[in-house]
């Protein structure tokens, strides 16, 4: 099985509602975490750098036993009591994992495009203004992963005002109803931003609520490259 495929595999897994009840209301931790106990770095070694597809709780962790002292070091300076502290931080950090396998699955995406070896992600690249970075035919594309209230078409901006970095910068806005497990009004008709989203072939959801990205996303540029290179 490919490596999209084992991806798509265990996102199809994730029991997204069963988290959101744990998590979606524990907004604990909410200060600014030093850099050094952040998950970002981490979230990329694991699931995009080892291609290791594990559960969150399994993720959770690991993230423990490498950062342990780290941590508590934080959590003491904090002065907050300890099952305070980690239960906010287990919610923290579900949030930070549920947004950013989203778009290492698009990076995957983008890599099954773009060949083998064209895409790379990291917590550097992120900092510099690309959540994923593309090497094709000697030009750099530049992706930033925006979840937005309503669903817009991926555009170039100008680098200089979006990107540290050599080549083009494009933003993939997305949009996420949050009415996929009830799409229909009472009177039958399914609602606007359900039909905007089912309209949108960039994006498809799983059964689970997981929104994934499509080849639809990376394909127009791909095919611009390789018109003004033919």
């Amino acid at each position: 099985m490919s490596p999209i495929s084992s991806f798509e595999t265990f996102l199809q897994t994730v029991d997204l509602a069963a988290y959101r009840a744990l998590y979606s209301s524990v907004k604990i931790v909410e200060m600014d975490l030093p850099k050094n106990i952040q998950a970002v770095q981490l979230l990329y070694t694991v699931y995009w750098d080892e291609r290791k597809f594990l559960s969150f709780d399994d993720f959770y962790e690991r993230y423990l036993a490498e950062k342990k002292d780290a941590i508590e070091e934080f959590r003491i300076k904090s002065t907050m009591c300890e099952d305070c502290f980690y239960r906010g931080l287990k919610a923290r950090i579900y949030r930070t994992w549920a947004g950013l396998i989203t778009q290492i699955h698009a990076g995957y995406v983008a890599e099954s495009v773009f060949g083998p070896g064209t895409v790379s992600m990291s917590a550097e690249l992120d900092h510099q203004g690309a959540d994923i970075r593309v090497e094709y035919r000697g030009r750099f594309l530049n992706y930033q992963v925006k979840k937005t209230a309503y669903s817009g078409v991926v555009g170039r901006k100008p680098q200089a005002q979006k990107s540290k970095l050599e080549g083009e910068s494009i933003d993939i806005n997305y949009e996420v109803p949050n009415i996929l497990s009830d799409p229909k009004t009472k009177a039958g008709e399914f609602r606007k931003p359900y039909l905007r989203f089912m309209e949108d072939k960039r994006t498809r959801h799983f059964p689970n609520g997981f929104v994934i990205f499509t080849e639809e996303t990376f394909l127009p540029e791909k095919k611009r490259i390789d018109s003004e290179l033919a």
